[in-house]
């Protein structure tokens, strides 16, 4: 069985690329070349929350990922949520970004439930995590929730 991780980081820098490195630096997926993909869950695996990644591979790699990112350079509230619904078949993940934890939180259940409904798959189990950070002004704020796809690849 494969494993998915779930994990969640915030990180605060004078650019917005550093904040997003801090970020994934908090969730330990910084060093990994990271490669989006959208969002099914395959029959085979199994989503686990984690409060940070376990060594997936060699630096450098590249990681098969899911993610919500929010970034601000003001002052204010950042959040990055991800959602995910499986049963004994396939899985959906569904992303959003936004100021309002509640609002991203909205948003990621009403599109796992419309992409539910676009597929003939049982469900039996959903979860959300939103990941939200307060930025003060000083430099960039960004948080991230990224979901994991196993171990890491070569990418040469």
């Amino acid at each position: 069985m494969n494993t998915i991780y779930v994990v969640r980081g915030v990180g605060t820098a004078p650019t917005e690329m550093a904040s997003y490195d801090a970020a994934l630096a908090a969730a330990n997926v910084h060093n990994y070349n990271l490669v989006p993909v959208s969002s099914v869950v395959p029959a085979d695996a199994t989503v686990e929350e984690v409060d940070i990644a376990p060594d997936l591979g060699p630096a450098g790699n590249r990681l098969t990922v899911v993610q919500a990112r929010a970034t601000t350079g003001g002052v204010g509230t950042v959040s990055a949520g991800l959602g995910w619904t499986t049963g004994p078949g396939p899985g959906l993940f569904y992303e959003a970004a936004g100021e309002d934890p509640e609002g991203v939180r909205r948003a990621v259940e009403e599109g796992l439930d419309a992409g539910r409904g676009l597929r003939d798959w049982e469900f039996d189990d959903e979860r959300v995590a939103v990941t939200t950070a307060e930025a003060d002004g000083e430099g960039y704020t960004t948080a991230v929730t990224v979901a994991a796809y196993g171990r890491s690849e070569p990418i040469l």
